[in-house]
């Protein structure tokens, strides 16, 4: 009768040790998801490139001849008329040669004087005449050069614009040439961007363009393509395109950063998702599709046919009515059970 007992006792303390080891059910997490329901849409894909203001015109000054600059008359940002001076050379090396010019200039014009009194006289014959005059038309060609040249030891503006840039500082020697003061011209005020090939058609025919500054994004000013260049850059293998802004006003200011908005040229239909909804894997872009009925989500390939600011446009892989995670995607795996809204639950 012990041994039953004990038989039994042993019994009952193994079943409850079983039971004490079986694992607890696992708590699934079910995450909350923002959807959409897919319709049908259709966009026209845009672009946008990013350039930087500039003049039309920019002109890189330099003096007509070698010298040392003395004085600087402009800062970079000022504005100056057409004719305004702007640096000036150290004038004494010009004017040694304009008074060597002016005495040989003043001796072969005595010396042809000279001449045709002796021919007149009959002591010397027309060719050493024809020697003076030639003697005399050098010398006077080299004397006007050298008065010109006076006049070149000032720089001056051509055209009334703003300082951009200046290369050279006083006590600097420069050679004829060098280019020592920037000036973009007032006038017309132009973008100038880097366009890829696959877009330089849509460039050429589209009916408008828009160009928005950084720094004044409320503002859009209509533009219009003035250039483009007929050879990609040999590095970025894009090609460079100038963009005439329409009516600028104040705001609009050398070196901005601003955008060209290109619209687009021809509407595509598929399906317009947020931007949120896609994710990229190995990489192919899928989406998350929701079964309503099960609750639960399977990944999608989708073929994307163009973007806009934040909105894709998806050409395959979906259809009309199917529900679509657009928040939270990168947290989910196949097969996650999610809650939706109530509005989506009744939904069929």
């Amino acid at each position: 009768m012990n041994n039953w007992k004990l038989a039994l006792l042993a019994a009952v303390v193994a079943t409850a040790l079983a039971a004490c080891s079986k694992e607890a059910p696992k708590h699934e997490d079910v995450r909350p998801v923002r959807t959409v329901v897919v319709q049908p849409a259709s966009i026209a894909t845009g672009a946008s490139y990013s350039g930087e203001v500039k003049a039309r015109r920019e002109s890189q000054l330099g003096f007509r001849l070698a010298g040392q600059i003395i004085e600087r008359y402009v800062e970079v940002g000022q504005a100056v008329k057409a004719g305004q001076a702007l640096m000036k050379l150290d004038p004494r090396d010009v004017a040694l040669q304009q008074a060597s010019a002016k005495s040989q200039f003043d001796k072969a014009r005595m010396d042809l004087e000279r001449a045709k009194q002796l021919k007149a006289q009959g002591f010397v014959s027309q060719s050493n005449v024809d020697q003076a005059q030639v003697a005399f038309d050098a010398a006077s060609s080299q004397y006007k050069l050298s008065s010109n040249q006076g006049g070149y030891t000032v720089l001056k503006a051509e055209r009334a614009g703003l300082v951009t840039a200046l290369n050279a500082e006083v006590g600097q020697v420069v050679a004829a040439g060098t280019p020592v003061v920037k000036v973009a011209e007032d006038g017309e005020r132009e973008v100038v961007v880097s366009i890829p090939e696959s877009r330089v058609e849509e460039l050429r025919k589209a009916p408008t363009l828009k160009v928005s500054l950084w720094a004044a994004a409320d503002k859009q000013f209509d533009a219009k393509l003035r250039e483009l260049a007929p050879d990609t850059d040999p590095v970025t293998r894009t090609y460079a395109a100038r963009i005439t802004i329409i009516k600028p006003d104040d705001s609009v200011r050398l070196g901005m950063t601003a955008n060209v908005l290109l619209p687009g040229v021809n509407a595509q239909q598929g399906y317009s998702l947020p931007l949120t909804a896609i994710y990229d894997q190995d990489g192919q872009p899928k989406v998350w599709v929701v079964n309503t009925q099960t609750q639960r989500v399977s990944a999608r390939p989708v073929q994307l046919a163009g973007a806009r600011n934040d909105v894709v446009l998806v050409a395959g892989g979906l259809k009309a009515g199917e529900t679509v995670v657009t928040a939270g995607a990168h947290l989910l795996h196949a097969n996650q059970a999610v809650r939706l809204a109530e509005s989506q639950l009744s939904r069929p």
